[in-house]
């Protein structure tokens, strides 16, 4: 036996279909968003020279990686329209300011935003390591054959890459794989 709906009620049931299609995929999208901010992303180790690597920061004098040779330096590649990125940035300046003092830098390379965006990020999440501006991709593209963003590369003290990143970066992470370095003897 078939029963027959109305023809009135069937826009009704698909509409109401709809509500129940939208509220499913909202909550299915916030829960892939709260896992992403565990950032499970883990490094993977490595072991190559760092690039000669030399760009302009923000107030427009030239910087070389060469430079930073007797510190633990984390290069991220990063973009101020990309959200991983932005996410990651409070866990970084945070890492950051433990570890200064410790012979640590993190050298956050702009992966070719306008340098009134980048600076106006800078102030947003008041950044204070070093940001150096890359208009033309040398970093990404040249220097650590990338296209991914964000992208870290920690840098021992030696000059070797030892850990690369793709994607975010948790305050987890960071204690877990980079501390360790850090207090490595040079």
């Amino acid at each position: 036996m078939t029963i027959a709906m109305p023809r009135k009620t069937t826009p009704l049931v698909l509409l109401g279909l709809g509500f129940i299609l939208i509220a499913t995929s909202a909550y299915l999208i916030s829960q892939d968003i709260s896992s992403r901010s565990a950032f499970a992303t883990v490094p993977v180790q490595v072991s190559f020279p760092a690039p000669e690597l030399t760009l302009m920061d923000t107030q427009g004098i030239s910087r070389s990686l060469v430079g930073y040779r007797s510190q633990v330096v984390l290069v991220n590649l990063w973009a101020t329209w990309c959200p991983p990125c932005k996410e990651e940035m409070p866990a970084l300046q945070s890492f950051y300011d433990r570890h200064k003092d410790e012979g640590f830098v993190v050298i956050a390379i702009n992966d070719g935003d306008p340098t009134k965006d980048v600076l106006q990020f800078v102030k947003d999440y008041r950044l204070t390591f070093p940001v150096w501006l890359d208009p033309t991709y040398i970093a990404t593209e040249q220097a650590f054959k990338t296209r991914n963003l964000p992208s870290s590369f920690v840098i021992d003290r030696r000059g070797t890459i030892r850990l690369q990143w793709v994607g975010g970066i948790s305050r987890k992470m960071l204690d877990q794989y980079v501390s360790p370095i850090i207090m490595e003897q040079p």
